[in-house]
């Protein structure tokens, strides 16, 4: 076994709350979307929005031409496609339309990039082909940017993976029309063959294809079976989302130049898997490629917050074997010089009251203490760390302490305050404050705060274990809390989804767990509510979630 063949893992680890009843999608638009398309329609992968700016917003559906225009098929004839905005469901009022022509070279999919919208402001759009409409979705565009508003609010999830469960959380995002936008911090889908994560016996629904996602085709096919999963049509449809990727759009572990699950002599170039990853994903997704075609970009809500969003994939070096002195190596990096240079700056210029920075892996150092020895197996599995003893995640910031040790150090040194990142990627759900010096602290004082959602569906411990959820895992809580006062909170087996409210005063997040994972109505409740205020760079409870 070599060094990078140790730090394999299913990535991903999170916590989560739920609210706590199975509210009725709201409206007719997620209803709509919630039923889903039939099969002679064009339109059969649903509608999305997504990066809301505060004259406008990204578009998106597919269309069908022809029973042969299947995804990934790169067949059927190019359609010109209709779209329209309007500010009312019933389309009396049209503020905006224009036309697409798509082709299979675009397998089929279509953006708009309106503008000319009216800021803060909900709209409800459709497209239209070969005498159909679309369904209809609903979207919102972002405040102006000398605005103050009073809050903004976020769905937060991370870590769909289809073959573990049902995508709950996505149903009762969409039913949440309060929201501003979802944040999808990565892993939207995973590259693996069906049954290799879970184990076949455990698989809720199989994957398609079945094997193992390695070129343009196959990256295709599989977006388009997430486009057709009913909470994700429902989601898509009544929020705006924000994505950024992690590593399974690509593959396990993905760096610049491979990843651990990518073995050149069987599977070829990774140079050309991952371009052809890359062009599935901005087809597929509602996200505009920003710098050198990758997903780090800015966006801004009025004068609460800049949202800072990360490309923590197409930059950065391999991964260094756990325990190694190379994650101090100040030439290794994750985030790759420019991009490193774009955040700092980004935050220094920052006047917003808020800096959040999404960011697809955990920033927070962790140091795991000691572990009982019925928990090395299922968290060195789902942290990629060696299973005779526990050491550091090497795939999280804790492999690049430069970058990290650089990024703190300008927070402190430069008095920026109010920077909370964002994370998803390690299926637990964590509340951090982030030290410079987690060794010292709380001599040490933090200089940003961290909250950590839970994965959608992909397996955490008592899933690897196949135990009741929050027994066996507590002793883990324990000692990784013991060993890192920084940590406030941590669920090692909840699923579920976050809501993150921006205030003037305050930042809280308010995690929600489902009921069961294999059950496509499972319920939603509250696990647990935390919140940074104004000025504090510290985590504290909230009593309540956000009003």
């Amino acid at each position: 076994m070599t060094d990078h063949d140790q730090i394999s893992r299913r990535t991903a680890v999170t916590a989560v709350a739920a609210t706590a009843a199975l509210l009725p999608l709201a409206g007719a638009t997620a209803a709509h979307a919630q039923q889903g398309p039939g099969q002679g329609s064009f339109f059969q992968h649903g509608v999305a929005s997504g990066d809301p700016l505060p004259d406008g917003v990204l578009l998106w559906t597919r269309v069908t031409p022809d029973p042969s225009a299947t995804p990934g098929s790169g067949r059927g004839p190019a359609t010109e496609v209709a779209w329209e905005v309007s500010a009312d469901k019933g389309f009396g009022t049209t503020v905006a339309r224009g036309k697409v022509t798509t082709s299979a070279a675009h397998d089929h999919t279509v953006k708009a990039d309106v503008r000319g919208l009216r800021p803060a402001t909900t709209y409800y759009y459709r497209f239209t082909a070969g005498g159909q409409h679309s369904p209809v979705g609903r979207t919102r565009t972002a405040p102006a940017h000398d605005a103050a508003p009073g809050n903004v609010r976020f769905g937060v999830v991370s870590c769909a993976n289809w073959e573990s469960g049902y995508f709950s959380p996505y149903r009762h995002l969409a039913a949440r029309t309060e929201l501003d936008a979802v944040l999808h911090l990565g892993d939207y889908l995973y590259e693996y063959k069906s049954g290799e994560y879970p184990d076949f016996k455990y698989v809720v629904r199989p994957h398609s294809p079945a094997h193992e996602l390695l070129t343009l085709a196959d990256y295709r096919i599989r977006h388009g079976v997430h486009k057709t999963d009913p909470d994700a049509l429902a989601m898509h449809a009544t929020h705006p989302v924000i994505a950024i990727w992690d590593d399974h759009e690509f593959a396990d572990n993905a760096w610049k130049g491979g990843a651990v699950n990518h073995q050149p002599d069987t599977e070829g170039s990774w140079s050309a898997r991952m371009a052809a990853a890359k062009q599935a994903y901005f087809e597929w997704m509602p996200v505009r490629p920003s710098v050198a075609g990758t997903t780090y970009r800015r966006l801004r809500f009025g004068n609460l917050a800049d949202l800072h969003l990360l490309d923590l994939r197409s930059f950065r070096d391999q991964q260094a074997a756990p325990g190694s002195g190379a994650v101090d190596d100040p030439g290794r990096t994750i985030t790759g010089r420019a991009q490193l240079d774009w955040l700092k700056a980004g935050l220094e210029r920052s006047d917003t009251a808020w800096r959040l920075v999404g960011t697809s892996v955990m920033i927070s150092q962790v140091a795991f203490g000691s572990i009982p020895a019925r928990l090395l197996g299922p968290l060195a599995e789902i942290l990629g760390i060696p299973k005779e003893g526990l050491a550091i995640n090497t795939d999280q910031w804790d492999g690049y302490t430069d970058d990290r040790r650089e990024l703190l150090s300008h927070l402190s040194d430069r008095g920026i305050d109010n920077t909370v990142f964002l994370t998803g990627d390690i299926h637990m759900a964590w509340a951090n404050d982030v030290p410079l010096k987690a060794a010292t602290y709380p001599a040490t004082p933090p200089v940003a705060t961290e909250f950590v959602v839970t994965s959608v569906t992909s397996d955490n411990v008592d899933d690897f274990l196949h135990v009741a959820p929050h027994t066996v895992s507590l002793a883990g809580v324990a000692a990784i809390r013991a060993a890192n006062r920084h940590v406030k909170w941590l669920d090692m087996d909840s699923h579920g989804y976050g809501v993150l409210d921006v205030q003037a005063e305050r930042t809280q997040m308010d995690y929600y767990g489902i009921s069961d994972k294999t059950d496509p109505n499972a319920t939603s409740s509250l696990l647990r509510s935390y919140r940074t205020r104004s000025g504090t760079q510290q985590i504290e409870r909230a009593d309540r979630p956000a009003g």
